[in-house]
């Protein structure tokens, strides 16, 4: 976060703009009550179209792009293999089994259909099963849409330049600047958007994960 901020105002130094934004979450995580912070997060999510944006500024080949999606290049080498092993590592998180498990149980207290977590079990309508699957396959299918805009971003602008070895947002930014077309101050706006992408998912990831451990360091010790 702190490297994309820099990216549209590089004259903050990194350590304040990290520390900045570390206060920011922290203040905002004690001070606002649970369920007027999720309201928040909701609308934080929006902050996911930069990446569509992204991809439909900088372009590429996009019959290329669709036929390789449909029908993947494979290679037997370690570099591959950890590629895969991160695209697993990043959509299938353990973090996300405790948030849904418990928000579940929490909305089912809320309900009053249970006294408590882990002190009984909700009685759930056909009607609440078949919301909770929809609910399930729409984030899915929006997620494995945004992540495809990820993915195809470098790989139809930089990979296909050469541009290989980033480090960086900051050098992401920098190299995808010069490749983006289509009308005027592209480079600009794009770099705009890719860092307002990252913030945004910032803010909403670390609560998400600060949740998440909170409930998986409760369940070990039996703690509300």
């Amino acid at each position: 976060m702190a490297d994309s901020i820099r990216i549209i105002f590089p004259q903050i130094p990194f350590v304040i703009a990290t520390f900045s934004f570390a206060t920011v979450i922290v203040l905002l995580e004690i001070l606002i009550p649970y369920n007027k912070y999720v309201k928040i997060l909701k609308y934080l999510s929006l902050s996911l179209y930069a990446y569509i944006a992204t991809a439909i500024i900088v372009g590429g080949n996009w019959n290329q792009i669709l036929v390789a999606s449909l029908f993947p290049h494979i290679e037997p080498t370690s570099s591959f293999i950890m590629m895969i092993g991160a695209m697993f590592g990043t959509t299938i998180s353990p973090y996300l089994f405790f948030w849904q498990a418990y928000g579940e149980d929490e909305e089912s207290v809320a309900k009053h259909k249970i006294k408590e977590i882990g002190n009984g079990r909700p009685k759930v309508t056909k009607k609440e099963i078949k919301l909770m699957r929809a609910d399930t396959i729409i984030g899915i299918g929006f997620s494995q849409f945004v992540a495809w805009t990820i993915i195809i971003t470098p790989v139809g602008t930089l990979h296909a330049k050469g541009i290989i070895d980033i480090q960086t947002a900051d050098q992401a930014a920098k190299a995808l600047e010069p490749l983006v077309n289509g009308f005027s101050n592209a480079g600009l706006i794009s770099k705009a958007i890719f860092a307002l992408g990252i913030i945004g998912i910032g803010f909403m990831a670390i609560p998400v994960l600060a949740g998440s451990s909170a409930y998986a360091i409760s369940d070990v010790f039996g703690l509300k």
